[in-house]
């Protein structure tokens, strides 16, 4: 049985947002100084381009500081799948780079400092829930000790004690979304990308997983967050980035965004920004 095919292991005040006039490239929206910190994320001239000719990210540029909350927004097919993807090595881009904590991110270091909750459910159906951590932190070089006090320790923190010798087809889709967080936690990455965490979870579930992922935020971890849920971002990211069509649009606070676009809501935000 190959584990490898159903689970990949990667599972202060800001200045006014600029917008990227059309085909102008990338944005770089914000003359703020950030923390002594190495980035813990940087794009540069990332490009990805199929191998049916769709051009899914053109010259993308991002840079994420260390310990940020970020989010990133666009609507579907504007390239956040494959920017995440990139990162996170399970694709091959075309052209650009790709850095982790100033590692590039291909490297053994880079790949252990990046923990991945993807949308899709992809568990393991063969594997228990205390499996399915063991064995993501096998892969990640934690030794036996470890792995099982930290397999505990999620366990613990995401509800999940009742079901650890239950396989994933057996559990509940919010037990299966809790999993995937635990499993993106396990290894102890320092850049957590969660992928729609919230996507079809109940109100309940959905309060929980906010107040876990702020927490791990209080504790240092830099959060790269994609979501539909514009309330989602505006409530837990200290920065937001609009992508649309493989490129930047803008990023700014919610505060700084609504203010350049002139509006209130951060809706009304996405609208502008989506139709400009």
């Amino acid at each position: 049985m190959d584990h490898h095919a159903d689970t990949h292991p990667c599972g202060g005040e800001v200045a006014p947002a600029r917008v990227a006039p059309c085909g102008a490239g990338v944005v770089t929206s914000l003359d703020r100084v950030f923390r002594d910190d190495t980035p813990a994320l940087q794009l540069r001239g990332l490009t990805k381009r199929y191998d049916d000719g769709t051009l899914a990210l053109e010259d993308f540029g991002l840079e994420i500081p260390a310990g940020a909350f970020f989010g990133l927004l666009g609507p579907n097919g504007a390239g956040k799948t494959t920017l995440i993807s990139a990162v996170c090595n399970l694709l091959r881009v075309t052209d650009g780079e790709v850095l982790v904590f100033g590692e590039p991110h291909d490297t053994l270091k880079a790949r252990s400092w990046v923990g991945l909750a993807e949308q899709d459910i992809n568990l393991d159906r063969f594997l228990t829930v205390r499996e399915t951590l063991e064995y993501h932190g096998g892969y990640f070089g934690m030794d036996k000790d470890e792995i099982e006090g930290r397999a505990e320790e999620m366990i613990r923190a995401f509800g999940l004690t009742s079901k650890r010798d239950v396989r994933a087809p057996k559990l509940s889709g919010g037990q299966r979304r809790r999993l995937l967080l635990a499993r993106a936690l396990m290894h102890r990455p320092r850049l957590v990308i969660l992928d729609e965490p919230t996507a079809g979870v109940d109100f309940e579930l959905r309060q929980e997983l906010w107040a876990y992922i702020r927490q791990l935020h209080s504790e240092g971890t830099t959060i790269l967050l994609t979501t539909h849920y514009l309330d989602e971002a505006e409530l837990l990211c200290e920065e937001i980035a609009l992508i649309r069509g493989g490129h930047l649009i803008a990023r700014d606070s919610a505060d700084g965004l609504r203010e350049h676009f002139g509006v209130n809501r951060l809706e009304d935000v996405y609208v502008k920004a989506m139709a400009s």
